[in-house]
């Protein structure tokens, strides 16, 4: 099961965090990764990983704001069969503290990054009949969260986008499918709560834990098995689908 041999992969911000934990799953399965980061020492970092575990990849560094690049980074492929859109940055603040240069940087990456590798993604995947697509939304795009304006709108455009991807192209046996976690452990956990939380990180990071009913963050691994579940032949019959992995979260919370 979850047979992914002479399948390509593309996975954007597979430098860190849950994109690397994708990167590494999928090439554990046998696809070949396509490591796509804005860090080029990160993107190399798990190329290595990936390649002492017997596997195949390269490392790509691109910004995918821009979008000529990403559409010279996918012209030089012949064909992507998967595509995770797992590259964001996150932003604290309400509408009133968020500053506009802010909300356009969280805007630019989000979700304009989203729209340009699906861009340059989609007519590969044409030319190939089919592939798949996951897009990593949040439950912030479901729920109210505090002081996360700008961030909860950019996963609310992911949604949409990953609804609208979905009816344009099954025809075209393209399937797009997103994710929506709810706290994952990762670097980017642990940097916010040095710097906002100085002296408190432990005691942050248990309250922040405890906000999942089942009791504590996710592990970048366990996002990572969902991803691979919807990229194999195994979610044939999926898409247009959100799908929270959320520890009780959303339904759960009183």
């Amino acid at each position: 099961m979850f047979d992914l041999k002479e399948k390509s992969a593309v996975v954007t911000g597979a430098g860190s965090g849950i994109g690397r934990a994708v990167a590494l799953l999928l090439a554990k399965q046998g696809a070949h990764v396509y490591v796509v980061d804005i860090d080029e020492i990160q993107a190399i970092a798990t190329v290595e990983v990936i390649e002492e575990q017997g596997g195949r990849a390269s490392a790509h560094a691109v910004d995918v704001s821009k979008q000529a690049a990403v559409a010279a980074l996918f012209a030089g492929w012949a064909k992507a069969d998967i595509l995770v859109n797992s590259a964001g940055i996150s932003h604290v603040g309400t509408v009133e503290t968020t500053a506009e240069e802010d909300f356009d940087r969280l805007y630019n990456v989000n979700v304009k990054g989203v729209y340009n590798c699906l861009r340059a993604a989609i007519p590969l995947m044409k030319k190939n009949s089919g592939g798949v697509i996951v897009n990593m939304s949040s439950v912030a795009a479901g729920a109210g969260l505090p002081d996360r304006f700008a961030y909860s709108m950019t996963k609310g455009a992911v949604a949409a986008m990953t609804l609208s991807v979905a009816k344009d192209y099954i025809r075209e046996r393209i399937r797009c499918n997103c994710i929506s976690p709810a706290r994952v452990h990762t670097p980017f956990v642990d940097g916010f709560l040095k710097k906002n939380y100085p002296g408190k990180e432990a005691e942050m990071f248990e309250k922040l834990s405890k906000t999942q009913p089942i009791g504590r963050m996710a592990t970048p691994e366990e996002i990572a098995a969902l991803v691979l579940y919807l990229c194999s032949d195994e979610a044939a019959f999926i898409t247009g689908c959100d799908y929270p992995i959320d520890g009780g979260f959303l339904k759960l919370n009183n």
